[in-house]
């Protein structure tokens, strides 16, 4: 049915019927976000060179890495450390979200991210590994609201009135009833400690990530908050997907999470759509290719020598949008410093491959 209802979709924008005029604009308290959609933060993947590539795609706004408050707390400035606080000029406005288990220990790094220059402070109660569970850390404190709300007012009064508090959410921990009024305690109790925005997952913890998101509790979610602002997470692949969201839960953006990565294009698909404009086809891979040396060029200068192995997991990614991916993702996982990288590039992203199709044999 859903898949259905996205032809549908593009169908209507190919025939230049646009959301730009359907849909008001996003803002996080008194940020302006604008176009509502936008990157989530990504664990191990959303650093600067990412954020700053997303950006330059279409996305309006996008979030770091989670981090951890004791981390924050504790961390030193230094050279294998510096990344995780470095935001460039052309990012903001950029989000850095906080996870932690502790009150005062998240308003304590809530502090640190705005020191460091973050525009908006995001609490991750959603994060569903095992491990962060373990330590009550993430969709734990789904199971204990007063917890979490004690989390929320501390770092909501942790934090300059000027920049924004927002928060991100499963739709609880399983599908108990009694998980669903801890949500909706939270949820309520979030925006009465002046929450500036909530970010909802359709998938419970316990799904993870597998089986489908429930967009029809983005819906219910939506109805019940009203005029407050909800972000939907959960399913998005596609440009087509965050305009089906949108348009059928009534959340007021989107937040791409695993569909961004090795992906900055849906960004600009959705910028398309939103402008009643034909969907447009994928990049071949020699226009891909800028985008792929800007980024090792970027994670060089952040992070040194040491790049090489943090990008192949990029590599991998990428290799999903070129139509020969499996020869070119072998490839990706042999990188080992910016030589191997280029070679790569000179093998597979030329313009001998810009009218590959799915069924034309690969050979490089």
């Amino acid at each position: 049915m859903r898949q259905s209802c996205i032809r549908n979709v593009v169908r209507s924008l190919a025939l230049g019927v646009g959301w730009g005029g359907h849909w008001k604009l996003l803002c996080l308290g008194h940020v302006e976000i604008g176009f509502p959609v936008v990157q989530a933060a990504l664990s191990g993947y959303s650093d600067s060179p990412m954020r700053v590539l997303a950006r330059r795609a279409g996305a309006s706004y996008s979030v770091c890495e989670v981090m951890l408050d004791e981390f924050l707390v504790a961390m030193k400035l230094r050279r294998r450390t510096s990344h995780y606080l470095h935001i460039d000029d052309e990012e903001h406005p950029v989000g850095g979200q906080l996870m932690g288990s502790e009150p005062e220990q998240f308003a304590l790094g809530a502090a640190r991210l705005v020191s460091a220059g973050f525009d908006v402070i995001d609490i991750n109660f959603g994060c569903p590994v095992k491990k962060v569970l373990g330590r009550c850390r993430g969709g734990f404190h789904l199971t204990q609201p007063d917890v979490a709300l004690q989390i929320v007012q501390r770092t909501r009064d942790a934090v300059p009135p000027h920049v924004p508090v927002t928060l991100k959410m499963r739709r609880g921990m399983d599908d108990s009833e009694s998980s669903r009024d801890n949500f909706f305690r939270i949820l309520d109790g979030a925006f009465a400690y002046g929450i500036a925005a909530v970010t909802v997952h359709g998938r419970t913890v316990k799904q993870r990530y597998e089986g489908p998101s429930s967009w029809d509790f983005l819906r219910q979610v939506k109805q019940h908050v009203g005029s407050r602002t909800i972000l939907g997470s959960g399913d998005l692949f596609s440009a087509a997907d965050c305009w089906e969201m949108i348009k059928t839960t009534g959340v007021d953006g989107v937040t791409v999470a695993r569909g961004a990565i090795g992906n900055p294009w849906i960004f600009t698909q959705a910028r398309a759509l939103w402008a009643g404009l034909p969907l447009p086809s994928p990049p071949a891979p020699c226009d891909q290719r800028p985008v792929l040396e800007e980024h090792y060029r970027r994670a060089l200068q952040l992070y040194g020598e040491r790049c090489g192995a943090l990008m192949r997991k990029f590599g991998i990614k990428y290799a999903s949008q070129h139509p020969c991916h499996e020869q070119v993702r072998e490839d990706f996982i042999r990188v080992r410093n910016a030589d191997d990288w280029t070679e790569v590039l000179n093998r597979w992203y030329t313009e001998a491959f810009s009218s590959y199709t799915p069924s034309t044999p690969c050979s490089a």
